[in-house]
């Protein structure tokens, strides 16, 4: 059993070193240091500072990835990669009136999201009590008349809100824990739930890795809800799928537009992230799709490695 279960960590650990960025060094081979460290029902929550940014880890030395970073010089700037690519699901739903994003993370989605679509009514989904708490302390996320955070799991929620009527103009799912995404939200079924609660439409942007040994059966897990997606990857994937049709390039430019002063402010161009769209199928299409009751995406790792 020890065996096994060391062999599940290793694999896990290779699929996360193919999908993450800053890797290659822990957080104190880059002089970080750590500022704050509490241990939760779920996993460690780990605060490291240096060089002028501050990050949030589940890993000690954030060995595995950085789940959100502040610059501590200009609070504005959005510092990782994948959030940036997520905001560009604006570029499809440039009015968003009501967005629920699952998992929190230091709160850069929902922080952005207040500044660029002011009316914007957010509810954000995470399962961990403690993260909220560091988001808050140590992030500057907060809660407000618009801007309100449940703890709950996010496909719990998911299912409780369809059965209130709910409707969202755009969801973004960006929740992992210290290994990768939870396998109920990588299924078939979750997705279909989330499209169905989306508005007529409506968005999802979704946070994965750009490279692990899921990815064919993640990205044909997607093509069997959303058949068609735009595959955005740089360091990260985000795919951007629609309740409806795709815009065509002329429209994803136009509306890019509308956010040239906000998205410089936030440290990178609109129309830099144009060229990620892609439509193209990178994947073995014929990759079994992942099911409530064929979902094991541990052994898929432990196979692969084989």
């Amino acid at each position: 059993m020890l065996i096994g279960n060391l062999r599940w960590r290793l694999a896990a650990l290779l699929l996360l070193a193919a999908g993450c960025v800053g890797c290659g060094q822990n957080a104190t081979a880059q002089g970080m240091k750590l500022v704050h460290a509490e241990r939760s029902l779920y996993r460690e929550v780990l605060v490291y500072e240096g060089r002028g940014v501050r990050c949030m880890c589940f890993t000690r030395e954030c060995r595995v990835g950085r789940q959100s970073c502040l610059d501590l010089h200009d609070a504005d700037r959005i510092v990782m990669t994948y959030p940036r690519m997520m905001l560009t699901a604006l570029y499809v739903m440039p009015e968003p009136a009501k967005v629920l994003i699952i998992g929190l993370g230091g709160g850069t989605l929902p922080i952005a999201l207040q500044h660029v679509v002011p009316d914007v009514r957010i509810d954000v989904v995470e399962i961990d009590p403690a993260v909220v708490k560091v988001a808050k302390r140590y992030f500057g996320f907060a809660e407000n008349d618009s801007t309100r955070a449940t703890v709950a799991d996010g496909r719990v929620f998911v299912k409780r809100a369809l059965r209130e009527g709910r409707r969202y103009d755009l969801i973004m799912l960006d929740a992992f824990d210290h290994e990768y995404i939870p396998e109920h939200l990588l299924t078939q079924e979750f997705l279909s739930e989330v499209k169905a609660l989306l508005s007529p439409g409506g968005v999802l942007a979704a946070n994965t890795f750009s490279a692990s040994r899921l990815y064919d059966h993640e990205s044909a897990t997607y093509a069997a809800v959303f058949p068609a997606f735009f595959n955005l990857k740089k360091d990260n994937r985000v795919i951007i799928a629609s309740n409806g049709e795709l815009p065509s390039k002329e429209t994803l430019r136009a509306n890019s537009k509308r956010f040239e002063r906000v998205f410089r402010r936030f440290g990178f161009e609109a129309a830099s992230m144009l060229p990620l769209f892609s439509t193209k199928a990178d994947w073995d299409t014929n990759a079994r799709v992942l099911t409530d009751q064929y979902s094991p995406a541990n052994l898929l790792n432990l196979r692969q490695r084989e």
